[in-house]
């Protein structure tokens, strides 16, 4: 085991390496092992069976969690003239067009989470791809960053919409909220992005779909989920339905 603080060692105690946990014992272990002084961000991390080599077994979109992942969302938009107006009346933090692709381009800029732009601005905003592509910040309008409404777009964004995508290992990264949040609104940022997962599974995967999953903090160890338990989750921890099962029964 690499060398590491004293706090995570004893957290890494306490997680069995060889068992995978069900998401509610998972969340449970994250909640019971904590110690740090500040919230830390509870994030998972699902491998796919995808060859994303393939275009037609790329996997990427976009999904509103239902309960907050307790952070402020940092929003660039490139637009010109009244769409620019209505990006800042939004709320977004950084607003320009050849002024902001510049400082990008030339400063490394890129302390925001999200960009977006309209579609005229693609032209220049297209020139920064090799710095804003690798942290998967490139506007894309599949995933309704490249947009004429834009000031949709930043109030979906401020509100917790977030993209998701397969990493270049088939590797599917997110943050599901601060430990601050309880463990039900926990579970339930899970099963949204689980349930979203399925339903925007390509239809040229092959084999299993979702191999593994892990769950940490910021600051934690991984603690291994067992990918076939993704019905029920909330109910195994609390009894009692989710609002959408409730609304069905």
């Amino acid at each position: 085991m690499p060398k590491h603080g004293k706090r995570y060692r004893e957290q890494y105690a306490k997680v069995d390496r060889e068992r995978a946990y069900s998401p509610a014992e998972a969340v449970q272990l994250i909640k019971d092992t904590q110690s740090a002084k500040f919230a830390e961000t509870v994030e998972v991390h699902i491998r796919t069976g995808l060859n994303v080599r393939h275009a037609d077994e790329q996997l990427r979109g976009t999904i509103t969690l239902p309960n907050s992942a307790g952070r402020d969302v940092t929003i660039a938009v490139f637009a010109k003239g009244p769409k620019a107006d209505e990006a800042r009346e939004a709320g977004a933090d950084y607003v320009g067009d050849e002024d902001l692709a510049k400082r990008i381009q030339e400063e490394g800029f890129t302390d925001f989470d999200v960009a977006i732009a309209t579609p005229d601005m693609m032209p220049v905003v297209g020139r920064l791809g090799r710095v804003l592509g690798p942290q998967g910040k490139m506007p894309n309008p599949k995933v309704g960053t490249v947009t004429n409404d834009v000031a949709a777009a930043v109030s979906e964004s401020k509100a917790g919409k977030v993209e998701y995508r397969t990493d270049r290992h088939a590797i599917v990264h997110l943050a599901l909220g601060k430990t601050e949040l309880d463990t039900r609104q926990i579970l339930e940022n899970y099963a949204a992005l689980v349930d979203e997962l399925v339903r925007a599974k390509p239809a040229a995967a092959k084999g299993r779909y979702l191999r593994t999953v892990t769950l940490s903090t910021t600051m934690g160890p991984g603690i291994r989920v067992d990918p076939t338990r993704t019905r029920n989750i909330v109910e195994e921890l609390t009894g009692e339905p989710t609002d959408e099962e409730a609304a069905v029964a």
